[in-house]
């Protein structure tokens, strides 16, 4: 109580001695801060436990990532079930469907919850990258305060914005990927007046990550071979490559997930979709975590150490039988990923996606050097640009995997393939492709709508919120006599006709009645039941607003009844329906 009192006090001197923008710009120098911490601090617990787990013997270790897999997934499940209560799924997509849908207002379990399930899953060796939890993270920490400051809707979304982008900065060092990432995925209504705030909040999150950690970022990588212009005609053959692979990845996880999901025992789900991630692990143990070691080790020239990683292909030194492993590691890499979320993990594809890009790169420039095509390319090179080209098909954010892949690099010098093949690997994944594994099936649903004014401001409009219950309803079975006596009580001239059940048997007008309703020898004999009429259309409780729409315009109705689980609710109209939409767009207009 005495804390509302302050922040109350708090509100009205800042109304009156700072401006919204300034305030905003202040907020989002908080959520940097917070956003920042929160990278660190998930970094630094995944580390740990990921070192803790591989302090045996060579030996011992190898056979204990059979099981390390299920004991994360299991404890996950349990800790996401019992202690938070919480239903784990795609965070990304989540904060998508929270800003559509739920006037960006993200509880306040979430500051904290991503954080806890992501580091035990990754910590024990799912197959799943950390940033969409982080990103999660910072985005509940944005709305929350926004929510604490008493901010607008549109405010709101900006601090989840400033969220993401201190989360993305802070994991990654890299303040110009976070901020464009925040535009490209989380955001879809971007002013120039936003960027500020996006900017300072992202800045702020590689300070403090950079403050704390130092050069422990989550990947980092320091070019050594020169971008040459005549590996131009290799690029555009890896860009397409970079769009079908990112098409299989996004394809597969999801049906893996799918397929993991329909086992209804959760616990049943978690210990056979964990057993069957160790043994992937076992086989190509490159896939445990988030797989940026193996990422470095392929960079600096030693992929001969992926292979010493595995119990039964330790000896094994053939380029042949290393770019098979290779090839093995990205057909299973998204059934892994798809396990590991499906049996109950929790964790996101942002890693996944750069993960197998390398792989892509490497694959394909190692083969073409195996075999003897045209010139001998950069493995390096390659490996850094088919991370850029399978993220940009995934995400479809291109501009976040061209600046990410150049910030951790810590320089331009790819800039100009990493575009071209950005460019290319987008353009080949949207031809199969044409959502993103984040919007895809908020999209199909209807719960996201992009570049759509109207169908934003209608998806915004609760039919719940605009049914008239003030209608008088009748028995079938009743009479004229009845119904007059009704029409005397209403004020309405929409009379619902039901059974025993509170069924709608149909509607009744006072025009349907006009001619006979004051016939003492109808009011009588004549029943109700063979008054009424069907209505032109009939209206779910669970329709989107859109398809209610559709069906005034396909009636030409202007009042419909609502059902929910066959019982009669109430009528709702196209004049309130139309209230309500000019409403929320004269509040969108003002925020």
């Amino acid at each position: 109580m005495k804390f509302n009192k302050t922040l109350s006090k708090f509100l009205v001197w800042r109304i009156r001695h700072v401006s919204t923008r300034n305030f905003l710009m202040i907020l989002s120098g908080v959520i940097g801060v917070a956003g920042g911490i929160a990278a660190v601090i998930l970094k630094s617990t995944v580390h740990y436990i990921q070192h803790t787990l591989s302090d045996f013997k060579e030996d011992v270790a190898h056979y204990l990532f059979l099981i390390y897999p299920l004991i994360g997934i299991v404890i996950t499940s349990i800790v996401a079930d019992k202690l938070l209560k919480e239903k784990l799924g795609h965070g990304i997509t989540s904060i998508l469907y929270t800003i559509s849908k739920k006037s960006s207002i993200i509880s306040r379990i979430k500051t904290y919850s991503s954080m806890i399930t992501s580091a035990i899953t990754v910590g024990f060796g799912g197959s799943v990258g950390l940033e969409a939890p982080i990103v999660v993270t910072g985005s509940a920490i944005g709305s929350n305060i926004g929510q604490l400051m008493h901010l607008s809707y549109k405010q709101r979304t900006l601090m989840i914005g400033c969220g993401a982008a201190a989360a993305i900065s802070g994991i990654f060092n890299s303040p110009v990927a976070g901020v464009i990432f925040s535009i490209e995925v989380i955001l879809t209504d971007v002013t120039i007046a936003a960027f500020i705030p996006l900017l300072i909040a992202s800045v702020i999150g590689s300070l403090v990550s950079m403050l704390t950690l130092g050069s422990d970022v989550l990947f980092s990588f320091n070019l050594t071979d020169p971008f040459l212009a005549s590996d131009f005609p290799y690029f555009l053959v890896l860009g397409a490559l970079c769009g079908l692979v990112s098409v299989y990845f996004t394809r597969l996880t999801q049906f893996t997930e799918s397929v993991a999901v329909k086992i209804k025992n959760k616990t049943g789900r978690a210990i056979l979709g964990g057993l069957a991630l160790g043994i992937i692990i076992f086989v190509f143990h490159p896939i445990y975590g988030e797989g940026y070691d193996s990422i470095t080790t392929i960079l600096n020239g030693n992929p001969e150490a992926l292979l010493k990683e595995s119990f039964f292909l330790k000896n094994e030194d053939s380029t042949t039988f290393l770019i098979l492993f290779s090839l093995g590691i990205l057909l299973i890499k998204p059934i892994a990923t798809g396990l590991t979320l499906g049996a109950g993990g929790s964790g996101g594809i942002f890693a996944p996606s750069l993960f197998i890009g390398a792989i892509t790169g490497y694959i394909y420039s190692q083969t073409i050097n195996f075999l003897g095509i045209g010139k001998t390319l950069s493995i390096s090179n390659f490996t850094l640009v088919g991370m850029c080209g399978v993220m940009s098909g995934v995400l479809h954010a291109p501009l976040t995997a061209i600046f990410l892949i150049a910030e951790i690099t810590s320089g331009y010098t790819l800039f100009l393939p990493l575009m071209l093949v950005s460019a290319i690997g987008l353009s080949t994944s949207r031809y199969f492709e044409q959502y993103s594994f984040y919007t895809g099936r908020l999209i199909k649903a209807g719960d996201l709508i992009t570049n759509d004014k109207d169908r934003q401001v209608l998806s915004l409009i609760k039919i719940e919120k605009l049914i008239e219950h003030d209608l008088l309803t009748i028995h079938q079975d009743k009479t004229l006599g009845d119904l007059v006596t009704l029409v005397r009580k209403s004020k309405r001239n929409i009379f619902p006709v039901v059974n025993n059940n509170n069924e709608l048997q149909g509607i009744i007008t006072l025009d349907d009645i006009r001619e006979i309703m004051f016939d003492p020898a109808s009011q009588k004999s004549v029943i109700v039941a063979t008054l009424m009429h069907k209505p032109p259309e009939t209206v779910f409780l669970n329709d989107k607003m859109e398809e209610v729409m559709t069906k005034f315009e396909k009636t030409g109705a202007w009042n419909l009844p609502v059902i929910k689980d066959n019982k009669y609710v109430g009528i709702v109209s196209k004049s309130r329906i139309f209230n309500a939409y000019r409403t929320k767009l004269k509040r969108q207009n003002k925020e």
